[in-house]
């Protein structure tokens, strides 16, 4: 019996893990990566804060709330099979007045209608016990939210999927994905063609414009958005033990600058979120025309902007001033200083955006004959990643 060739489009942790998987089922199909950089998980499985999200803040029933749950029951238990780092530090959401407080009491409706265990309502008082260097009104505390390098996990997963006889092909960048009968051509820049009988794109900041190469629709858009870090030079370490996060705003799309440990003992700050004028566009010079072009022609993007426009200008000015940006920080751990901080490097999420303008809450994925596309998968995918691979080889119908 001839087996089936399954592509798999992109070398981030979601790729890696639908690599894996595949590599598990029966029949076991033969499985090939393809990653357009020369390494895999250069992106956003590598830039990121590396938090293990437990579950807190989303909607029950929704896929987050679901893949997450699922997600991080599988991947604690993979880590500690694989010797990987995971360290339940902790999260600590602060509510700085009583606005807040009502609306973190919300989010513990939430977390507990999600199965998040050993919540912990705290006063003023109680939060520094936490936190000994942190204030607020009140807080919600997740002792099982945890952190881990998630660049570790995804090499771990590709190496799984190549023990078990996946190729990993790198430098080969998808410019075609021709349907020829039953079968998908998928076609590299430099000439290298594939047959598969299916195919899987979790392409990240690239998913939109693959999915249109499969002959899906353009919607929903990748808009980039770049999140910049600072981090506590190592004398400041002390001031931050494990998460701190600020109550979500319902007004605003993004949650704003909290504080987050590394599982190297480092401190992070942030991120913001800038608009980015590249989909890998890390740094401020970092321009692609193409990009700039379709954002300013496009009618969704503009009716966000004019939606947003106040947010967008107070993340500009966190990332123009190193000082505005430790202020905000500084509203939850009043001890960290200026000379506390230093830069540290950012990263660029992949947001979906709907025809309306609306931001894609949720996963969300579609399919074009052999081809299932991951058309949006933000946080929390590397947490949910191991969940998020099995649901998507359920839908490949492998025979």
């Amino acid at each position: 019996m001839t087996r089936l060739q399954v592509v798999v489009v992109g070398g981030g942790i979601v790729g890696a893990a639908v690599a894996r998987r595949l590599t598990l089922s029966s029949p076991r199909p033969e499985v090939t990566l393809v990653e357009k950089e020369a390494s895999p998980g250069l992106h956003q499985t590598s830039r990121n804060s590396g938090v293990v999200h437990a579950g807190l803040y989303y909607a029950p029933g929704s896929a987050k709330a679901t893949l997450s749950r699922e997600g991080v029951r599988r991947l604690r238990r993979y880590c500690r099979e694989r010797g990987l780092p995971y360290d339940e530090v902790g999260k600590l959401v602060i509510a700085l007045d009583a606005a807040e407080e009502g609306r973190l009491r919300d989010i513990q409706a939430r977390a507990q209608a999600n199965g998040v265990p050993r919540l912990r309502w705290l006063g003023a008082d109680a939060l520094r016990e936490v936190e000994p260097y942190a204030v607020g009104r009140a807080a919600l505390h997740s002792p099982t939210t945890a952190i881990t390098d998630f660049a570790l996990v995804a090499a771990a997963m590709l190496a799984d999927a190549q023990a078990r006889g996946a190729g990993v092909l790198t430098g080969f960048e998808v410019v075609g994905l021709d349907h020829r009968g039953g079968e998908v051509e998928v076609r590299a820049a430099d000439g290298r063609a594939l047959q598969a009988d299916r195919v899987v794109i979790a392409g990240g900041l690239q998913a939109d414009r693959l999915a249109t190469l499969a002959g899906d629709g353009p919607s929903p858009a990748i808009v980039p958005f770049r999140g910049e870090y600072h981090r506590l030079v190592t004398s400041a370490r002390h001031l931050v033990r494990g998460l701190v996060y600020p109550v979500p705003d319902p007004r605003y799309p993004f949650l704003g600058v909290h504080l987050t440990r590394r599982v190297d003992g480092g401190v992070l700050l942030g991120p913001n979120a800038v608009l980015a004028t590249a989909r890998e566009g890390y740094r401020r010079r970092d321009v692609d025309p193409d990009v700039v072009r379709a954002l300013v022609t496009s009618p969704a993007f503009l009716r966000f902007a004019r939606a947003n426009l106040r947010t967008g200008l107070h993340e500009v000015a966190g990332s123009l001033s190193r000082h505005v940006f430790v202020e905000r920080a500084r509203r939850y751990v009043p001890a960290i200083r200026d000379a506390d901080v230093e830069p540290a490097p950012a990263g660029v999420r992949a947001q979906a955006m709907d025809p309306d303008g609306a931001l894609v809450e949720d996963f969300r994925f579609s399919r074009v004959g052999s081809v299932l596309c991951v058309r949006n998968a933000p946080s929390p995918a590397a947490t949910a990643s191991l969940a998020i691979a099995d649901l998507v080889v359920d839908q490949l119908d492998l025979g």
